[in-house]
């Protein structure tokens, strides 16, 4: 392979700008060192992967390499919901090998693919020689049981003949090809040989690097910790979920990167923005809760900063300090870097951040909320197309409801209880479904006092109904993990089982996800809860 096939490669698979391809670059590395590489395009109008290169380390022992590579883009064409695998080996005649040695090298190679099901284009004049004196046989792993019928199978191999260029695969070449598939078929070339095909489904012990969650948090999360008595969001919180999410072996932890204010200021109001930051450098070391609410005159903003306090807040359990500021703007940061990920390319990432955001609105906070992370990175991605928010925390995502009441592009849904006994009370009714263009667009699922996994899980089948008909590019979770039995702030009874359950159904979506941590406050079972979820979540994600 020459440098510039290699420049070119990079070049497609780093910006995947074309309409007719997508492109995927595996590598294999151990210790950081290059271990193999395979080069695959996905034909999107056909619908199929046909691996360009695959190759192990030629200085290392091949030692399952190869296998692991093709393992890999198998699973890779099996959650893009391909057809399958096709792919070109060297032809293993005499003559068009240039010593004995190549043509042992070309006989293994082919029975290399035959051993995971592979089957061979026969009868055809495929293996004629090209333009450039070289042949090859053609190879298909299927993904359906489906046999592909002979306009299918000409429309993919006129795809792939064409995709070469004209100075190895010609005009007449190809025509000649084509006008002979009538007569050919797919056939084992030693059925005997013909080995069950490795089991590629997703086991959370053994997840490839290229498919880990990337996972940010800010570890100053922990300078927001107001002691006082009651307090449920403290950090003991992160803790207990990152302790179980650690012993499984599906996340890679990322640092946050740093983002503009202007990402803020598109979502909240700019004068709450300004208030918010005025506000906590005046508090200092003291904590300060609102204790005037000037809701008889709305219009009319107090002139202390003080009582401003009440003017922007929802209720009077949202602690102001030095801190809270900067750690709502860092968690702000997390979820953006998040978001970012799955612009590039990632199936699922994971924000789990704290103090969470889903009550803070356009202008007002509360709910132990002051910057809506999971608005802002909704809105961030929303100009790359359609967002769809699904809120499972306990209480009402207002913060949601009230940023994108007018919008279109972003769909969102809450389950939660019910307003006449959950927080905030005031929002969260059947009936509120959006104004102007978002009328439609906002759905509320408020449940009863007391509910079970079987039931929530119900409610949940249809909300990702709604999700599939609005067909998003992008899916949010507002994970809330207060739904659970016995947490202080809900009434449902959620189990572990349950949330694993939950997390298969939202997986099975197969949508660019991303996940921003909300409540959860019994720290005796948040973790187990949280990575029970992720388990689910992956196993829906990529199961066949």
């Amino acid at each position: 392979m020459t440098s510039s096939f290699f420049d070119e490669v990079i070049e497609k698979v780093s910006f995947n700008t074309s309409v007719t391809h997508k492109y995927y670059l595996f590598v294999a590395e151990k210790r950081g060192h290059v271990q193999g590489a395979a080069i695959v395009s996905q034909f999107l109008k056909e619908n199929f992967f046909f691996i360009d290169y695959i190759a192990s380390n030629k200085g290392n022992p091949s030692r399952g390499i190869g296998a692991a590579l093709y393992a890999r883009i198998k699973e890779q064409s099996l959650l893009n919901k391909c057809l399958g695998i096709f792919l070109e080996c060297e032809s293993i005649e005499r003559r068009f090998c240039a010593s004995d040695d190549e043509q042992k090298q070309n006989k293994i190679r082919l029975n290399f693919y035959h051993r995971f099901g592979a089957v061979q284009l026969k009868h055809t004049l495929y293996e004629k020689e090209r333009a450039d004196k070289s042949s090859f046989h053609l190879l298909y792993d299927k993904n359906i049981g489906k046999k592909l019928d002979n306009e299918a199978i000409a429309t993919i191999v006129t795809a792939i003949l064409k995709s070469h260029t004209e100075k190895k695969c010609t005009k007449i070449y190809i025509e000649e090809v084509v006008a002979s598939l009538s007569k050919g078929s797919f056939e084992e070339l030693v059925p005997s040989q013909a080995r069950n095909q490795p089991n590629l489904l997703f086991h959370p012990s053994s997840v490839p690097d290229d498919q880990k969650i990337p996972l940010t948090f800010n570890p100053q999360h922990i300078i927001h910790h107001v002691k006082e008595k009651g307090y449920v969001e403290s950090p003991i919180r992160i803790d207990s979920i990152l302790g179980e999410l650690k012993k499984v072996g599906f996340f890679d932890f990322i640092e946050s990167k740093k983002y503009p204010d202007s990402l803020i200021t598109e979502v909240h109001d700019t004068e709450y923005i300004k208030f918010l930051k005025k506000i906590c450098e005046f508090a200092g070391k003291k904590t300060i809760y609102p204790d005037v609410f000037p809701i008889r005159n709305r219009a009319r903003l107090p002139n202390s900063i003080e009582a401003q306090v009440g003017y922007y807040c929802i209720d009077t359990f949202s602690p102001l300090n030095h801190n809270a500021y900067l750690a709502s703007r860092a968690a702000v940061d997390c979820a953006l870097t998040a978001a970012s990920r799955l612009l590039d390319g990632e199936n699922i990432s994971y924000a789990l951040v704290r103090p969470p955001g889903h009550h803070a609105e356009k202008k007002f906070f509360g709910g132990f909320c002051y910057l809506n992370s999971t608005a802002i990175a909704a809105n961030y991605l929303s100009k790359n197309g359609r967002v769809a928010i699904l809120d499972i925390d306990f209480h009402h995502g207002n913060g949601q409801q009230n940023i994108f009441y007018d919008r279109d592009d972003v769909l969102t849904i809450s389950i939660h209880g019910h307003p006449e006994h959950a927080y905030p009370h005031f929002t969260g009714f059947e009936d509120e479904k959006g104004i102007n263009r978002g009328l439609g667009f906002n759905i509320n699922y408020p449940l009863g006092i007391t509910i079970d996994g079987p039931t929530y899980l119900n409610t949940l089948k249809i909300a990702l109904e709604d999700i599939k008909k609005f067909d998003p590019v992008f899916c949010i979770i507002a994970l809330g993990l207060d739904t659970a039995k016995g947490d202080p702030t809900g009434s449902w009874k959620l189990l572990s089982k349950d949330f694993e359950e939950n997390g298969k159904l939202i997986g099975a979506l197969k949508l660019p996800t991303l996940l921003v941590q909300e409540g959860g406050y019994k720290t005796q079972v948040l973790g187990v809860n949280a990575k029970h979820f992720f388990q689910g979540l992956m196993k829906g994600y990529y199961k066949s």
